[in-house]
């Protein structure tokens, strides 16, 4: 593979340039909630604060498939991100109880912007390296985010402590601006091409493309079981196992590290199936999932919950790769900003399916058997996964080649 994806000048751009803006996203992800717990003083505000975060996926989703499939994915690129920049100005002075709408308007705007990023750059990249390093750049880019997640996370706790909102604004507001800047040197490639009629003609087009279909079908299941885990994951560390805010935080942060692991063992491998991949990932995640839900029945100890949650980072990182591999293998140059689009609605839907039905019957129901449910969610994922997602192989399927000089030379 002589390096493979980091080879590549072009795509050694766009990852460096995630790198440092996902850091900055997660300084304000984990900033925002405990600003809005502290305004409002109650977990309804800090809830309102994540459904803020799904609800523009699914309503941005026809722009976003315009313009991915309509202007230059890299001007798109640059333009989002200085306008991600130019939405946080707003928080730049300390917040008061009577700033929480422009806080709400601010996380609303952002996650908007994201969903016009997401599908423009995943659409861009098979433009950028050759078909049978789709999966090794994919996997590269999701460790990318993991370890700016690690880096990012504990960041923005420091950050608020010492200078308040406006700093971790600052810090944020200047990553969005160095990312502009390097995403301004990546290859002009020009508008994609017959990208004509309404924005939900696009996406019903790219639904259209045999496979599509079958993978977004796999990840609505999927993200209904993500969606459940964001509520019941605080309540079963401070539930079953009588953990508190450090133990929260310290389990969820441990994930990235077996994602990180896993990122780099397939950015050197490179050329795992996507249908495998998938199936095999979404069955690891259920499998590890109902494991750990169960294991308060043997022990509460904190080690085997920390090499546990570690391990989880693998597999979802795996079966995103897994996603959006095969989605760039099999949607057309002129209709992949309007699939990944689709797929960012499709699972923002999942996730708010799986939300409700957390915060609706985790009371009633208890917080364990609708983990054991989680988990079997996941494992129907996977048989579904095997039974409908396409065989595109590991890269060998029908992807146009890197336009000249994209792959190698990477100049502007």
């Amino acid at each position: 593979m002589r390096g493979g994806a980091l080879a590549i000048p072009a795509f050694r751009r766009i990852w460096a340039a995630g790198l440092v803006s996902d850091g900055g996203d997660w300084v304000l992800f984990v900033a925002m909630p405990l600003v809005v717990l502290d305004l409002t003083g109650s977990a309804l505000g800090t809830s309102i604060a994540f459904l803020l975060e799904l609800a523009p996926a699914v309503a941005v989703a026809p722009l976003a498939a315009r313009l991915a499939d309509r202007v230059d994915r890299r001007r798109l690129l640059v333009l989002v991100s200085l306008a991600h920049a130019l939405a946080l100005v707003p928080l730049a002075v300390p917040a008061t109880a009577r700033s929480l709408p422009v806080v709400y308007a601010v996380i609303a705007v952002e996650s908007a912007l994201g969903a016009l990023f997401v599908p423009a750059r995943n659409a861009l990249l098979p433009e950028l390296v050759a078909a049978h390093e789709l999966t090794s750049a994919n996997a590269l880019a999701g460790a990318g985010e993991n370890l700016a997640r690690l880096v990012g996370g504990p960041a923005g706790g420091v950050l608020l402590a010492v200078g308040g909102l406006p700093l971790v604004v600052a810090v944020d507001l200047a990553t969005f601006l160095v990312s502009a800047a390097v995403l301004a040197t990546l290859p002009r490639g020009g508008p994609p091409t017959a990208a004509s009629g309404p924005a939900r003609s696009r996406m019903l087009a790219a639904l259209l493309v045999p496979g599509v279909r079958s993978v977004l079908a796999v990840d609505l299941v999927a993200s209904v079981a993500q969606g459940m885990f964001v509520v019941l994951f605080v309540l079963f560390v401070t539930g079953p196992l009588h953990g508190g805010e450090t133990e929260v935080g310290l389990l969820r942060g441990v994930q990235a590290v077996g994602a990180l692991v896993a990122g780099a063992v397939l950015a050197v491998a490179g050329r795992a199936g996507d249908r495998p991949l998938a199936a095999g990932s979404i069955a690891a995640f259920g499998g590890l999932s109902l494991l750990i839900w169960n294991l308060p029945l043997v022990t509460t100890a904190a080690l085997p919950y920390v090499v546990l949650f570690a391990l989880v980072g693998a597999p979802g990182l795996l079966m995103a790769t897994a996603l959006t591999s095969t989605l760039q293998r099999i949607l057309p140059r002129d209709r992949r900003g309007s699939g990944f689009a689709a797929a960012g609605a499709v699972a923002a839907v999942g996730q708010g399916v799986g939300i409700a039905a957390a915060g609706a019957l985790a009371t009633p129901a208890g917080v364990v058997p609708l983990l054991e449910v989680q988990g079997c969610i996941y494992l129907l994922a996977a048989i579904l996964a095997v039974v409908v997602w396409p065989r595109t192989g590991g890269g060998r399927a029908a992807v146009e080649p890197p336009r000249p000089g994209n792959a190698t030379a990477g100049t502007p």
